[in-house]
């Protein structure tokens, strides 16, 4: 700033004055003082000055698993939609589902100050999210749970949605229906589970652990599961899948082996009524949790400095959506 007033022949005050735009600034100064400043390429360190100021950075730390999946870039983009509208900017971080590397993303996010967190945790150690929380900043998870320390978070119909989705294979016919989904570790994964269990528990149909395949992140590692289901000597009729990843996988596999094995899976992704199969998908609104998810945090923040509120939970419901002509199992 020093150098800009200097170049500008002003003193350092008034370089201050006429870039806040101080109307007591006469327009032939100021613009005496920009054009300094793009000579020098100046750029003013907000964060430092925000910091001098006792104001927040402006900043909002968004922790996604896998930023290749467009569930959590939509969940980003929701964010920021919201956290936009208060002059707020968004800083993403990608945790390869690696709960090490979250947790140096959380610590770097904290060291800079930023004015809070919305994070998708990778597993249900979550100290660090806790120790965040414990030294001011607020924290709100999304589509999972808090472990271990009270917070706000935003999760979908998990168990609801996929209960309903493995009902309406069994009202079209199915009785043996496998299930490819996440790693144990992982919520959403154990909620769709115990849905896809309930339903088969609820039509009396016994579960049978040799149509149960979990752990799969990618889509290859799902087309493999999947191969391996429709290999077996009984293969299953239909196949329900935790996640988009897992019915992209499934869809390829069941391609690949030429069978008319029904389909159907949590999350709608693009290009699903492309498939050219029928296909019945659990559908939420994606931006939804991620606004609702930036809501809370904006209203954490707006009271961080008062007797802290409850922690609440909000779940976004699921609806059901069918692409092709629908299939009639076979009874078997």
């Amino acid at each position: 700033m020093r150098d800009v007033a200097e170049r500008a022949a002003v003193s350092a005050m008034t370089a201050s004055r006429a870039l806040r735009e101080d109307p007591r600034v006469l327009p032939a100064t100021r613009e005496r003082v920009l054009a300094a400043v793009a000579e020098l390429g100046y750029r003013p360190n907000k964060v430092a000055r925000s910091l001098r100021l006792g104001h927040g950075t402006g900043l909002v730390g968004v922790v996604v698993t896998n930023l290749a999946n467009p569930f959590y870039s939509r969940l980003a983009l929701g964010v920021d939609s919201v956290v936009g509208q208060q002059d707020l900017k968004t800083v993403i971080g990608n945790t390869a589902q690696d709960p090490d590397r979250e947790r140096s993303l959380v610590a770097d996010l904290v060291a800079r100050r930023v004015d809070g967190i919305i994070a998708v945790p990778a597993g249900a150690d979550q100290r660090h999210l806790a120790a965040a929380a414990a030294e001011g900043v607020p924290v709100v998870l999304a589509s999972r749970p808090p472990v271990g320390f009270d917070a706000d978070c935003v999760l979908v119909d998990d168990f609801g949605g996929a209960r309903a989705g493995t009902e309406r294979l069994l009202a079209m016919g199915h009785r043996r229906i496998g299930f490819l989904g996440s790693p144990p570790a992982v919520y959403t994964g154990t909620e769709r589970l115990r849905g896809y269990r309930a339903a088969l528990r609820d039509a009396d149909v016994p579960v049978d652990e040799r149509y149960v395949r979990q752990g799969q992140r990618e889509t290859a590692e799902a087309a493999a599961a999947a191969g391996e289901l429709l290999a077996l000597p009984d293969p299953p009729t239909a196949l329900f899948c935790s996640n988009n990843r897992n019915t992209i996988g499934a869809f390829r596999a069941i391609s690949a082996a030429a069978t008319d094995t029904a389909l159907a899976g949590f999350d709608d992704f693009e290009l699903a009524d492309a498939l050219g199969l029928p296909l019945t998908l659990v559908a939420y609104d994606r931006d939804e949790l991620g606004r609702e998810a930036a809501r809370l945090l904006l209203d954490r923040m707006r009271h961080s400095k008062g007797t802290p509120a409850a922690p609440r939970r909000t779940v976004v419901p699921t609806t059901l959506v069918e692409y092709g002509a629908r299939h009639v199992g076979p009874g078997a």
